[in-house]
């Protein structure tokens, strides 16, 4: 079903376009959807009969049953809807009956943002740069794994291929999967570049075209659902999850980012050095000053520092550089409308609201600051012993969740960026999940300790 219906020239949705839309399409129900704290997708089903309910702002939530909402004596939230996002589902029609998505903000009771809503945050961080006036752009480049489940539906890590970067089928059975995923994201309006597979076993790639950091934010949690949805009707299973096989590379996330002003690019200076203007490099200098004190937002899970490790293509040097893939931030060739910065370290599980507020923020730190960065380095980082780093002053970044948090706590750019309760609530969910896994004996232990000891 073809499903092509953005208001055009930038226009808004008004509620007599969403119900002649819902009659139109036949949508039975209205998901309102939202994301917690960890990223996660939720939403709430609301049949359609109800859109007037819906669209002025009257559907409630318990808070108090999402995890870093709110407790249970001030749980009354309400979902405001943002009329723009409404999309049929594709993957879910039967029989000619369709359901519809709503991307909402979550208030309090009062009629105010609520803070812990990572929607309304990053909306916060935005109307910061506004100030300033700036808009920040992002591209982002999300890889995942398909894998196989067994005769009875349980995930296996059995790659669905064997196939390598590039490749074509035969070799890469993905083809057909990811031709669906690419149709099925057109049909929600996506703008796709590219599609391919990637360097590991079972890896793919779908790149779509770069948007205002809130629209990204949107599209990358659209995307994560339409993929796990679409694998799912070949009897796949796709996963974000940043190092799902031991000895091969994992995913990840990178983010192409630029600052506008005036709705030009702010990052390109034609006469300025390598073309990149003084924004562009003091936004360089803010990304290299903190993301030691980000990297727990951009890479939140205890399996996300199994992927940032030397000699799988993940970048643990902080560095930056015009083409050199082997440092943290890399500048790709293209200027113009198109100079852009490219941040290598995210992955995939991060909640993409979240990883856009913090990268904001230290860009706008390190303009507001005229942060200097060092001298770009062309050299293959990986090949430098680590008295050569240590010589040109490259540090890396945390090699645990635990140490990332730690630089997370001694920072004010987090709390800057996300608020009091947002840090907080992140705070102790992952200080709970590192504990988890610190005190959980895994299969390596007992294959490696049990007969010798």
């Amino acid at each position: 079903m073809e499903f092509h219906h953005q208001p055009l020239n930038g226009a808004s949705y008004t509620d007599a376009d969403i119900k002649r839309l819902i009659t139109e399409y036949n949508v039975q129900f209205i998901k309102l959807q939202f994301v917690d704290i960890n990223g996660q997708v939720k939403n709430m089903a609301v049949p359609s009969e109800h859109i007037d309910r819906v669209l002025n702002n009257e559907i409630m939530l318990d808070g108090s049953s999402i995890k870093g909402f709110r407790n249970i004596e001030t749980s009354d939230m309400f979902f405001y809807p943002d009329k723009n996002t409404f999309q049929i589902l594709p993957w879910q029609e039967h029989e000619g009956k369709n359901s519809a998505r709503l991307i909402c903000d979550i208030y309090n009771s009062d009629g105010t943002p609520f803070e812990g809503c990572p929607r309304c945050n990053l909306k916060r961080l935005m109307a910061e740069a506004q100030k300033l006036g700036f808009s920040m752009n992002v591209g982002p480049e999300a890889e995942f794994f398909l894998f196989e489940k067994d005769d009875d539906g349980h995930i296996t890590t059995k790659t669905h291929d064997r196939a390598g970067y590039y490749d074509v089928g035969p070799d890469d059975l993905g083809e057909a999967v990811r031709a669906d995923i690419v149709s099925t994201l057109q049909e929600m309006d996506f703008d796709i570049e590219a599609s391919h597979h990637e360097v590991a076993d079972g890896q793919h790639e779908v790149d779509f075209k770069y948007s205002d950091i809130l629209t990204t934010a949107d599209n990358v949690a659209t995307f994560r659902v339409a993929v796990k949805a679409v694998a799912a009707q070949y009897g796949l299973h796709a996963t974000f999850m940043p190092k799902p096989v031991y000895g091969i590379n994992g995913s990840g996330m990178h983010c192409n980012i630029s600052l506008f002003k005036d709705g030009k690019n702010a990052f390109y200076d034609e006469n300025a050095e390598y073309q990149l203007s003084d924004t562009a490099k003091y936004a360089i200098g803010g990304i290299l000053k903190h993301v030691k004190s980000i990297t727990a937002i951009l890479n939140p899970t205890v399996n996300s520092y199994k992927r940032l490790v030397p000699g799988y293509e993940a970048p643990v040097y902080m560095a930056w550089s015009l083409a050199n893939r082997s440092a943290l931030l890399r500048v790709p060739a293209k200027r113009g409308m198109s100079t852009r910065v490219e941040l290598r370290s995210p992955d995939p599980s991060c909640n993409p609201y979240l990883a856009f507020a913090t990268i904001l923020a230290a860009c706008l730190d390190g303009v507001r600051n005229k942060i200097e960065p060092p001298k770009p380095v062309e050299a293959n980082i990986y090949k430098l012993s680590d008295k050569e780093r240590k010589k040109m002053r490259i540090e890396s970044l945390p090699g645990s969740l635990k140490e990332a948090l730690y630089y997370m706590d001694k920072s004010l750019i987090a709390k800057t960026a996300l608020g009091d309760h947002i840090v907080e609530e992140f705070m102790t969910a992952k200080d709970i999940e590192w504990d988890s896994f610190r005190t959980y004996v895994s299969q390596w232990e007992i294959d490696r300790y049990l007969a010798r000891y």
